[in-house]
């Protein structure tokens, strides 16, 4: 089975160098590309198209959220995933609204590094709990409108398949918890990111979340 392809980007060799050992230590993770400021990730992602880029937020060059952005408009198949020493609430939404697929803190264990990994390679989300605390606070202090964007309403099916898209199921999962093919969930999680006008899963649940279409606890990565 191929293992998930790897870029990862932090500006400290001695930190790539410790998270390298954590994740390929999995035995399904390769890491097959290293960078130590921005402008080379964007390279390394063009000359490797990795599942995933293992990103810090603060590089030489690019910035994190600006190097996300990037990869999100021109890598719509490679998954972001930040990993860095800043919650910091303008770095965690900035980030996500870029199209990061996941944020963790360099305090994680391995076993919760490798499993946000895996996560964000299967196209689903995942949040440390302390980032997913923020997001809560910042969405429940927060004004209940998106702004001037007109926001279709869900049907009904297309909210199943997005709660269950919140608790980390696949494509896969989806399709066999409601009786439906993997085809018929893309098509509904591509009618919800076109009304609520978003890119990814994770925009998708923080969106929703924003509406009050789902649970605050929707946003914690398990």
């Amino acid at each position: 089975m191929p293992g998930i392809r790897v870029v990862l980007a932090d500006d400290h060799p001695v930190v790539r160098q410790g998270i390298r050992d954590m994740i390929e230590e999995a035995g399904d993770i390769q890491v097959v590309a290293e960078a130590a400021d921005g402008e080379e990730a964007l390279a390394m992602v063009a000359a490797h198209r990795p599942d995933v880029v293992v990103l810090d937020v603060r590089m030489p060059k690019r910035s994190g959220v600006e190097v996300t952005r990037r990869v999100a408009e021109q890598y719509p198949g490679v998954r972001v995933l930040i990993l860095t020493a800043y919650d910091d609430d303008p770095y965690v939404y900035a980030l996500l609204k870029a199209g990061a697929a996941g944020y963790i803190l360099k305090t994680a264990d391995s076993d919760d590094l490798v499993r946000a990994v895996r996560l964000v390679a299967e196209g689903r989300p995942a949040l440390a709990p302390e980032v997913a605390q923020k997001m809560v606070g910042r969405l429940a202090g927060g004004p209940r409108s998106v702004g001037d964007e007109v926001v279709q309403p869900l049907s009904d099916r297309e909210l199943e398949v997005l709660q269950l898209a919140a608790k980390g199921l696949t494509n896969r999962g989806i399709g066999l918890s409601l009786s439906i093919s993997d085809r018929t969930v893309q098509g509904h999680l591509a009618n919800i990111y076109s009304k609520l006008h978003v890119n990814t899963r994770t925009e998708a649940v923080l969106k929703a979340v924003e509406l009050g279409w789902l649970a605050l606890d929707s946003l914690t990565a398990s």
